[in-house]
């Protein structure tokens, strides 16, 4: 009976075989999937609008903010109305992070560099050392040609203030840290009215900021952290168009 068993499960799989392998196979060839296929693939959210950064139910628009550039000029969140921008809190003399995050906003900055309506902060968290001069050093340095990009100084507590509550990027002080100073390394993206905006990951969820301490060449650091300047240059590209 054993051996009858086998030989009729044996004859089944092979019936299965032959009729229904080649009708998989060339579905599969003829790229006839369905849409549930399709979700364990690509991410149907790619497609999607970018999401709103929401706090306690309210969607999150970048508050009012006035400092003074490398130009010495006074720079407001209006001089941005009507263009989408990168905000980013840095230091001049940052020996860690901050170069990797410039380079890569160079290159942003290359890659849209025909867009009239693209535009980057870059706000000082060292506004005593970093005066309208040596700001206009660093922009030179780094070959900062956007005229929309802007690195800003002013009151040390309105910077720490629109760091961690108006933009809720990371910023603060601290004596142990490379510098004495400490924040997160991630890029705020900013649509036409002031929202700031992300991308969603694949489980539906807004990544609300952008990771800005690697560079597209290296693809990833020394922590396996993926590089995401490529998706932010997509999602700059989408809220330009948007609304068009």
């Amino acid at each position: 009976m054993k051996k009858y068993s086998y030989v009729s499960i044996s004859f089944i799989i092979l019936v299965f075989g032959i009729i229904f392998v080649p009708r998989i196979i060339d579905r599969i060839s003829n790229t006839d999937i369905t849409k549930q296929d399709r979700m364990s693939g690509a991410n149907p959210l790619t497609n999607q609008k970018l999401a709103y950064l929401k706090i306690n139910g309210e969607t999150k628009r970048v508050p009012d903010f006035a400092f003074i550039n490398q130009d010495s000029l006074p720079i407001t969140n209006h001089d941005y109305k009507g263009k989408v921008y990168i905000a980013e809190f840095f230091f001049t003399s940052c020996p860690t992070i901050c170069p990797k995050m410039t380079k890569n906003l160079v290159y942003l900055q290359k890659q849209l560099k025909d867009e009239k309506d693209f535009g980057i902060v870059s706000f000082t968290i060292t506004p005593d050392r970093d005066t309208p001069t040596v700001l206009k050093q660093y922009a030179e340095h780094y070959n900062v040609t956007n005229p929309d990009w802007n690195f800003l100084t002013g009151d040390r507590n309105q910077v720490y203030d629109l760091a961690n509550k108006g933009f809720n990027l990371y910023a603060a002080e601290n004596p142990d840290a490379p510098g004495g100073f400490e924040h997160n390394g991630h890029f705020a993206l900013i649509d036409k009215e002031g929202f700031i905006r992300s991308r969603y990951d694949q489980y539906g969820n807004p990544i609300i900021f952008y990771r800005g301490t690697v560079s597209v060449e290296d693809k990833m650091d020394e922590n396996g952290e993926e590089e995401q300047i490529t998706i932010l240059l997509e999602d700059i590209k989408k809220l330009l168009k948007e609304d068009e």
